[in-house]
């Protein structure tokens, strides 16, 4: 288990470039099975989520080439899909949430994908209903093996295009049922259907190989199936999630820090949010500037004067990926704030971490946390904690830049999945930090 040392307290400096988006990544990786063609792709981040799924891919029988850091070409035209029912593919497939999204486009070629139950983030139960529902709806027979905890649908007859309404706008799952009904006899409309950035990408992708799809950007999508798709070239979005987390960043240690090629028009109401915890920042052509917050920042209020509340919803509402984030940029804030995490019930379980460092935070239940901000009037101290998750974990990270004294931080791996070459480019703006196997 690897370990981070962190000597927090240091005002930071400099340009920083985000990586490729992980989320998206991890769509557009799985869209490679739908056709034999070549399908080159740009930006994917160095991260070990996207790594292993780029291992699952090469023991499909996918052919894999580097072209450059970040490039690779892809060419799935002699798969092995008995590697799918084995024992291998269960271990591998398991340690990874990202994996069930092969399943859609293998039953949309081949009429039938398998899927061990996913693994991924502790923060709570997310259900597979939503993909597996929609497969039926396109005609497909599903089996559960309860025993080896093993998912699979066959496709016999082939697809059937079907109107869905979707019980929740799982990211996810509509990119699952997306491509499966990419290659499904007829119409599809699925409504109800997450509109993401990374969606869209995957839409347009999608496009660009010769489907048929419209309400991009939309909760609506409509699909008429065609018999094939062909190769093409793509590039991944930034991430937004660590735009996000290098905004926060910059407010906690009092950083001047220009974040590089952000594509502002694909980050929603994400800086919005971050002005309403009073952090100044400024669009610059493409870029983010963030100035040095020597005065501190202050929370807003509602027009009633009410306590201001931060929840996620479903794009284009706040991303929940960002709520850790919000949450210890709060605790050094004016003012106080209530966080609504509604979507997953473990998520907020690590401020008793921050608690520890010396944050004023009230844990209502599982979802709601009130952080009373120190105004930097009581500096967080330097403690020794174990990452849970990749997003707590860089919200820890964060912490530990910011409070006075050395931190310790167990489990770094976590924040590996999610972002690429973290204490490097920490680094080259100023940060003392050390990683330790």
């Amino acid at each position: 288990m690897a370990t981070f040392q962190i000597e927090g307290g240091h005002q930071l400096k400099g340009e920083i470039q985000p990586q490729g988006a992980k989320n998206e990544a991890l769509q557009i990786l799985c869209a490679v099975l739908l056709t034999p063609d070549e399908i080159r792709i740009h930006n994917i981040p160095d991260i070990r989520d996207v790594s292993k799924l780029i291992e699952i891919l090469g023991n499909l029988g996918v052919k894999i080439q580097k072209l450059g850091k970040g490039s690779y070409s892809f060419r799935s035209d002699e798969l092995n899909l008995d590697y799918l029912e084995s024992k291998k593919f269960k271990d591998e497939g398991t340690s990874l949430r990202g994996s069930i999204m092969i399943v859609g486009p293998l039953l949309g070629r081949f009429g039938k994908g398998y899927i061990p139950r996913p693994g991924g983030d502790k923060i709570g139960r997310r259900r597979l209903d939503t993909h597996f529902g929609g497969f039926v709806k396109l005609g497909a027979k599903f089996r559960y093996n309860r025993e080896e905890r093993f998912y699979g649908v066959e496709a016999t007859k082939g697809l059937k295009g079907a109107d869905m309404l979707l019980e929740e706008a799982s990211v996810t799952g509509t990119a699952n049922i997306l491509m499966a009904a990419i290659l499904a006899e007829g119409k599809t409309s699925i409504y109800n259907a997450a509109c993401e950035p990374y969606i869209q990408q995957l839409c347009k992708m999608l496009v660009s190989m010769g489907a048929k799809v419209k309400g991009i950007g939309s909760n609506l999508l409509k699909i008429e199936g065609v018999e094939s798709l062909s190769g093409c070239t793509h590039r991944v979005l930034p991430d937004m999630i660590e735009i996000g987390s290098w905004i926060g960043l910059a407010a906690m240690t009092k950083s001047e820090i220009t974040i590089k090629n952000v594509s502002w028009d694909n980050l929603g109401i994400i800086p919005v949010t971050f002005k309403k915890l009073g952090i100044q920042l400024e669009k610059r052509g493409d870029d983010i500037y963030i100035p040095a917050h020597t005065n501190g920042y202050e929370i807003a209020s509602f027009i009633d004067g009410s306590i201001m509340n931060i929840s996620d919803a479903p794009w284009p509402g706040f991303t929940p990926d960002l709520l850790s984030i919000i949450l210890v940029v709060a605790t050094q804030a004016r003012g106080s704030v209530l966080i609504h995490q509604k979507m997953f019930e473990s998520r907020l379980f690590f401020v008793d971490k921050l608690i520890d460092m010396g944050a004023k935070i009230i844990l209502c239940d599982p979802h709601r946390a009130t952080v009373i901000g120190h105004d930097f009037e009581s500096e967080l101290k330097a403690t020794t904690m174990t990452s849970p998750d990749i997003r707590a974990g860089i919200s820890l990270l964060i912490a530990a830049l910011s409070a006075k004294g050395t931190s310790t931080i167990h489990n770094i791996e976590q924040i590996d999945r999610g972002y690429e070459d973290i204490d490097g480019r920490l680094k080259a703006i100023g940060a003392k930090i050390n990683r330790y196997d």
